[in-house]
């Protein structure tokens, strides 16, 4: 009996270590609100193409002419390489234009990406690139 108590331990234990990662990650609503859209115009500071979601950092000038850094939170790199996108498209200074969603917290400079525009035009994001001025 004891045995057997110790079998159903040790598999309850192993389905509850699996079950830990699968909770970590969350959906993008969860972080950002899907109903709260925002579009950013600045110069790239930085792109992290890491697991297990990309990111793009840009210094935008706001209302009153002072520079903010803002984040965006795109794909994976491999989901965002599927749709066009490549590293050595988008570098340190490029001026870019970002719509996306805003986060939850109001006061964060920081949203989910949808599309980035670069300044000839094309368009990545959810749905690969788009090609010419203004190609939504």
């Amino acid at each position: 009996m004891k045995r057997t108590n110790r079998v159903m331990l040790a598999w309850m234990l192993a389905g509850f270590g699996a079950a830990v990662p699968a909770g970590a990650h969350h959906a993008f609503s969860a972080a950002y609100d899907m109903q709260q859209s925002v579009t950013v115009h600045g110069v790239i500071v930085n792109v992290r193409l890491t697991n297990p979601h990309s990111w793009f950092f840009l210094d935008v000038e706001n209302e009153a002419g002072e520079l903010e850094r803002w984040a965006f939170e795109a794909g994976t790199p491999s989901g965002m390489i599927r749709n066009g996108y490549k590293p050595s498209i988008i570098k340190k200074g490029a001026e870019v234009t970002i719509t996306g969603f805003h986060a939850r917290d109001a006061s964060a400079n920081m949203g989910m990406l949808r599309e980035l525009v670069t300044s000839d035009g094309t368009v990545y994001g959810l749905f690969g690139p788009r090609e010419g001025p203004n190609a939504r």
